[in-house]
């Protein structure tokens, strides 16, 4: 039986959004259980790569607030799966939305995101995280 690179894709793209959903409601842990031990991460902030489960983690608490995100737009998702179906590298820009002081949404980031996914003891785990602004900004946030 070969491996539906179709459902493989839906299934990442359906986690990537629970993660994100929970990350724009004030839950950071969506993303953090979902990283692998190995786990190397990039965001625009940060000088370096993280690499490992607990230095990306320390990381993301230690500029983490509840960004209030009350929309997100997923555009152009892309899921490439390895043809024994337990690699997939997932690419695809987000845009955020708040509200703003008279309750409109205006946009608060647009981002281009990358993250490789490893299935490891039947459980999809991020081995990569990417994030990056699409847009130029100077200061340092997290959402």
């Amino acid at each position: 039986m070969g491996v539906s690179k179709e459902e493989i894709s839906k299934t990442i793209i359906e986690l990537e959004k629970s993660f994100n959903e929970r990350w724009s409601a004030g839950d950071n842990r969506g993303y953090l259980d979902a990283f692998a031990d190995e786990v190397s991460y990039f965001d625009p902030i940060l000088k370096n790569m993280v690499v490992g489960r607990d230095g990306a983690i320390a990381w993301i608490d230690s500029i983490y607030s509840d960004p209030h995100i009350v929309r997100s737009e997923y555009l152009n998702p892309q899921v490439h799966v390895s043809d024994s179906g337990d690699f997939a590298v997932l690419a695809y820009n987000l845009n955020t939305y708040v509200l703003d002081a008279d309750g409109k949404e205006e946009q608060l980031r647009a981002w281009n995101a990358t993250h490789g996914y490893r299935l490891m003891d039947d459980q999809w785990r991020i081995v990569h995280s990417n994030w990056a602004f699409s847009e130029t900004v100077t200061d340092k946030i997290a959402s």
